[in-house]
């Protein structure tokens, strides 16, 4: 095969891998109202973000990813990697004076969007090739940089008069990517490959001043993740391998992020390194409309939460980011048959039933109403429960007791928060229940304070839950 035929079918398999990678990289990149004035839209760029090694010293964030998979290399055969993140591109707005310089404004205002500074994203890529044979050993060290930018675009009203512009700064950023591999004992030829993404930059914060996550991001790798294939040979399942390679994937480490198999089912030539734990062979659902921006969420509540937003908060979320416009675009013309696909498919109807076993329950008990069998002994005894009492459980935390009334304040762990969560670090709360778990765990129920809904909150019992060392009690707690 020729290094243009090659590439191309690399190219062709990447692209199709590409559709979920896509989602990977812009998730969460803008969401839902889409207008930067949103508190979520505030605290931005949750998954995979590499920053410099001296701000992550100081902080719970990295500055590296490390991927470890299994892989089965043919003959001579060839490693292809694509490096995938965004670039923070920190845009400020001005306004033209009449003697024609110009000012930083807050805002500006036009008919159609209202322009606000904003952090955008551009796409960056970092692609290697090497041949297996070369990752051995030592392997490949492939260092890259990207230098500082900084560009203007001249805004105008809608009769064509220039009325400020925008200009975009990226600041420079440094990485390296390494590569890795070595040959397993055993009988077949297994190779463990070692992919490591580094953020090498030099950045530390302005003397003086407090680490601080705002200005660490221009310096960051963002939504970093990989895509990687073999030209011949394919790649073992991390979560369903053969059984002579289960102990030797149990051993694979994966930091911040995890391997799947990519591309077309059924094929194992092609793996997505994810800051963003998937199942093998992801797939964006062919009933999708677009990019929303929010992968995790559900396209027809999105579309249709858009679609009703007022005249004045799509002007603000046009002026937002050009992407966010385009989802405001794609909410308004979307037509009645693409939004009724979006309201549900089933993909994964299978014969569940077995007819009963005339052992009855001893063969391992009665099938319920959907044929699956249940034990006849129940695994939780609801007398357990008797000793718990959630609103008058206690619990210690930094010495002092807890229990419904006290007030805390969050401080969600990043080791296992949901992303949503982090908006609510450093909020007051209120406890109203101490909750055991029936694996011994203990969660608080709160309501966050300064909640207009903390009423309605409690009456339906829906509160937010933070295990203990995840809040610290406020000092004026009786």
């Amino acid at each position: 095969m020729t290094v243009t035929a090659f590439a191309a079918q690399t190219e062709a398999r990447f692209a199709l891998a590409r559709q979920v990678a896509d989602a990977v990289l812009f998730e969460g990149y803008v969401l839902y109202p889409y207008r930067a004035s949103a508190a979520k839209n505030r605290l931005r760029w949750q998954f995979g973000v590499l920053v410099p090694p001296e701000w992550g010293a100081d902080c719970e964030e990295h500055d590296f990813q490390h991927t470890e998979c299994l892989m089965e290399p043919k003959a001579g055969a060839t490693l292809s990697v694509e490096l995938r993140f965004l670039r923070a591109r920190r845009r400020t707005v001005q306004r033209i004076r009449p003697d024609g310089g110009f000012d930083t404004v807050p805002e500006l205002r036009l008919d159609d969007r209202v322009l606000v500074p904003w952090d955008e994203g551009a796409e960056e890529r970092v692609e290697v090739v090497a041949a297996v044979d070369e990752l051995l050993g030592d392997g490949v060290t492939v260092p890259f940089t990207r230098p500082a930018l900084e560009e203007d675009e001249p805004v105008l009203d809608a009769t064509g008069r220039p009325v400020g512009r925008l200009v975009r700064r990226c600041e420079e950023i440094s990485g390296a990517v390494r590569l890795s591999a070595r040959e397993l004992d055993g009988p077949y030829r297994t190779l463990r490959l070692t992919a490591v993404v580094e953020n090498t930059s030099t950045w530390t914060p302005p003397q003086g001043r407090s680490a601080d996550r705002d200005a660490a991001l221009p310096h960051s790798l963002v939504a970093t993740h990989l895509l990687m294939a073999l030209s011949a040979g394919s790649f073992l399942s991390m979560t369903d391998p053969p059984e002579w390679a289960k102990g030797a994937i149990a051993t694979c480490r994966n930091l911040h992020t995890w391997p799947v198999l990519a591309g077309e089912p059924g094929r194992a030539d092609l793996v997505l390194s994810s800051p963003i734990i998937l199942e093998d062979h992801p797939a964006i659902a062919p009933e999708s409309p677009g990019a929303l921006y929010d992968a995790t969420e559900i396209d027809e509540i999105l579309a249709l939460r858009t679609a009703a937003l007022t005249d004045e908060e799509k002007r603000e979320a046009r002026g937002t980011d050009e992407r966010a416009a385009a989802v405001i675009d794609l909410a308004d013309s979307m037509p009645a048959e693409v939004l009724e696909r979006l309201h549900g498919a089933v993909r994964s109807l299978r014969e569940v039933t077995a007819p009963p076993s005339a052992a009855g329950p001893a063969a391992g008990g009665f099938p319920d109403e959907y044929g699956v069998r249940r034990p006849d002994t129940p695994w939780w005894d609801p007398a357990s429960e008797a000793g718990f009492d959630p609103q008058h459980d206690r619990v210690v935390v930094d010495g002092r007791s807890l229990g419904a009334g006290s007030r805390v304040l969050l401080r969600p762990g990043l080791r296992r928060t949901d992303a949503q969560d982090l908006f609510l670090q450093g909020r007051s709360a209120q406890v109203e229940a101490v909750l055991h778990d029936v694996d011994g765990g203990v969660h608080l129920a709160v309501t966050v304070e300064g909640d207009p809904g903390a009423d309605i909150r409690r009456e339906q019992g829906r509160f937010l839950y933070f295990q203990p060392d995840e809040v610290t009690p406020l000092e004026d707690d009786a």
